[in-house]
C-alpha cells in the first residue's frame, strides 16, 4: 500500500510545528462503495461549508492505495474536476474546519493520513478533546513527531502506536484515550469507520446512496448526495463498513448522560437539517416563540440579524403579531477583505457583510432578534446604524440565555473573560450595546423547549454545567474495550 501526496501538501507538512492548540470546529463525510465516491463526498462538503471556511481536504482509497487533496478555502475554490479526477477509488472521507484564532495553514487541514504497519489511514475529526494536550506531551517525550498543531492529530499517533490488531481495534484503542467530543470518520484500504464519543456531543448520521453507505455531520449533506437518510448514530457507538456490510460496536462503557451540544440546534447546523429526528428550523422558530412571551416589546416591526437569527426572529414575529421586516441585509459573498479602511468608512467590518434598509426604518419601532451575543461588538454597530438610518427606538432579543463560558468540546468561543455576559450584567450589556431593552431567554425556557426533543444535552455555556471536566491531566478513562457486534446490516 502506498499513499500519493502531491508536493504542495509535502512541503506543507514539513514546515515547523506550532504550539498553537485548536479547537476542530469542523464538518466530515464519508463515503464507502461508490464508483464516485470522491465526486460524492465532494458534494457532502459542499453542503457542510458552514461548518468550516478555512480550509477542507478529501483522501480517496481504490483498495489499493490512497490518493489525497486538500487546501485552503472554500470547497468550491479548492477542488475542481481536475482534482477530483485524481482521488479515484470508491471509498472516500473528506474534512472542511472552521477558521479560528491561532495558526492558520494547511499543515492543519484534514483529514490527517498516515502510513501504519497494517496500512495507510486517513482520519477526519469534528470535536475537540480536553486532555489532547497532556497526551501530545507524553507521546512527545516518547519521540513522537507532530507535523500540526490539531489536537486531532493526538488520535492519529494513539492509533499508529496501539498494539491491537485491526485498524478499527487501533482507532477504538485510541479513542479509549481521549476525552471529549469526536464524530469522526476513519478510511482504510477497504473499510471506512464512523464513531461517535459516549457523551454524544457533535451530531453524526448514516444514509445509503445507490447501494453506497454515506456518513455527514448533518442530513443536509445527505440531501444534496440524494442519500437516503437511515439514521443517527448513537453515542458511543462505533461502525465499520467493509465489502458492503454495516457493524455495529458498542466498545465504550456509557457515559453518565447523553451531551449532545444545544448550540448545535440554536446556531450552528444548517436550518434545514434535522438532528436526531428534529427539524432545526422548527426549533429556533420555538425559541422565538418563547423569547416572545417572556420578553414582549411594543415595537413596529421584528428584524433578523442574519442569518442564524431569522428563524427565531419569524417565530417571535408569529407570537408576538408584529411583522416581520427583513429591514438587514446580509452581503452572502464576503469573504475577506485586505482592505479595511479605519477612519474613512465608519463600522467598515460590520457594513461590508450586513446594511439596513433605510427606506423602511425612519420613525419606526423595531425590534432586533439574534441567537446569541458573544462580545457585543457586532450588535453594538447593527444596533449604531439602524439608530443612524431613522429607527426612534432599537430593541434587542436574544433566541439562547447569556454566553457565560466557553465551549471546550468544538464549539470555538473566545475565552471566558472576552465574553461580554461573563462580567456584565443584562443591564450593562443593554448599556453597553446602545439598545432601549434588551432581552435573553431563560436558561429554563430553553431547557423546557429542548425537553421536547428527547435526549440530554450540554449547555455548559450558559450553565457553567460541563459534562466532561476540561482540567483532565492525561489519566485513561475507564471505557470497557467489550467490542461487542450489537448490529449487522447488509447494503441494499
Amino acid at each position: 500500500m502506498s499513499l500519493r501526496l502531491p508536493p504542495d501538501d509535502e512541503r506543507d507538512l514539513l514546515r515547523e510545528r506550532a504550539d498553537d492548540h485548536f479547537h476542530d470546529e469542523c464538518g466530515v463525510v464519508g463515503v464507502h462503495g461508490h464508483p464516485e465516491a470522491s465526486q460524492i463526498a465532494y458534494l457532502g462538503l459542499y453542503a457542510l461549508q458552514h461548518r468550516g471556511q478555512e480550509s477542507c481536504g478529501i483522501v480517496s482509497s481504490n483498495g489499493h492505495e490512497q490518493s489525497v487533496h486538500r487546501g485552503m478555502g472554500l470547497v468550491s475554490d479548492t477542488f475542481h474536476e481536475r482534482t477530483l479526477a485524481r482521488l479515484p477509488g470508491r471509498h472516500a472521507v473528506g474534512h472542511v474546519r472552521y477558521s479560528t484564532s491561532g495558526e492558520t495553514s494547511l499543515r492543519n487541514a484534514q483529514p490527517f493520513y498516515a502510513t501504519t504497519d497494517s496500512g495507510p489511514v486517513a482520519i477526519a475529526h469534528n470535536g475537540n478533546l480536553v486532555n489532547a494536550r497532556p497526551i501530545r506531551r507524553e507521546l512527545e517525550s516518547r519521540g513522537a513527531i507532530f507535523s500540526t498543531s490539531a489536537d486531532s492529530e493526538v488520535i492519529v499517533h494513539l492509533l499508529a502506536r496501539s498494539r491491537e490488531r485491526t485498524p478499527e481495534e487501533r482507532l477504538i484503542d485510541a479513542l479509549s484515550r481521549v476525552k471529549g467530543a469526536f464524530s469522526l470518520v476513519m478510511l482504510t484500504d477497504d473499510a471506512l469507520v464512523a464513531a461517535r464519543d459516549p457523551y454524544g456531543f457533535r451530531p453524526l448520521v448514516l444514509g445509503r446512496l445507490d447501494g453506497a453507505w454515506v456518513v455527514a455531520s448533518e442530513t443536509c449533506a445527505l440531501d444534496l448526495m440524494d442519500a437516503h437518510y437511515e439514521r443517527d448514530l448513537e453515542p458511543g457507538e462505533v461502525v465499520v463498513i467493509r465489502r458492503g456490510r454495516l457493524r455495529t460496536l458498542r466498545p465504550f462503557a456509557p457515559a453518565p448522560r447523553e451531551a449532545f451540544c444545544i448550540f448545535e440546534y440554536i446556531y450552528f447546523a444548517r436550518p434545514d437539517s434535522n438532528l436526531r429526528r428534529h427539524n432545526v428550523y422548527a426549533f429556533r422558530k420555538e425559541l422565538g416563540r418563547s423569547l416572545a412571551r417572556e420578553h414582549p416589546v411594543a415595537v413596529d416591526m421584528v428584524v433578523p440579524v442574519l442569518d442564524s437569527g431569522a428563524a427565531a426572529a419569524m417565530g417571535f414575529a408569529e407570537e408576538a403579531g408584529i411583522p416581520y421586516e427583513m429591514a438587514l441585509i446580509r452581503n452572502h459573498y464576503v469573504q475577506r477583505t485586505f482592505i479595511q479602511p479605519a477612519e474613512s468608512i465608519r463600522h467598515f467590518g460590520v457594513r461590508v457583510k450586513h446594511n439596513p434598509v433605510h427606506g423602511i426604518l425612519p420613525g419606526k419601532r423595531v425590534v432586533l432578534v439574534d441567537d446569541s451575543i458573544v462580545r457585543g461588538t457586532t450588535l453594538k454597530k447593527i444596533v449604531q446604524m439602524f439608530r443612524a438610518s431613522g429607527a426612534s427606538e432599537v430593541h434587542v432579543r436574544i433566541s439562547s440565555p447569556p454566553t457565560v463560558g466557553p465551549c471546550h468540546y468544538g464549539i470555538d468561543t473566545p475565552t471566558r473573560e472576552e465574553l461580554i455576559a461573563h462580567n456584565s450584567s443584562v443591564e450593562e450589556i443593554r448599556d453597553a450595546i446602545g439598545a432601549d431593552s434588551l432581552g435573553y431567554l431563560s436558561l429554563d425556557a430553553l431547557r423546557t423547549t429542548a425537553a421536547s426533543l428527547k435526549g440530554g444535552f450540554c449547555d455548559a455555556c450558559f450553565s457553567d454545567d460541563y459534562p466532561v471536566p476540561v482540567e483532565a491531566r492525561g489519566d485513561t478513562p475507564q471505557l470497557a474495550l467489550f467490542r461487542e457486534v450489537v448490529d449487522e446490516e447488509d447494503a441494499p
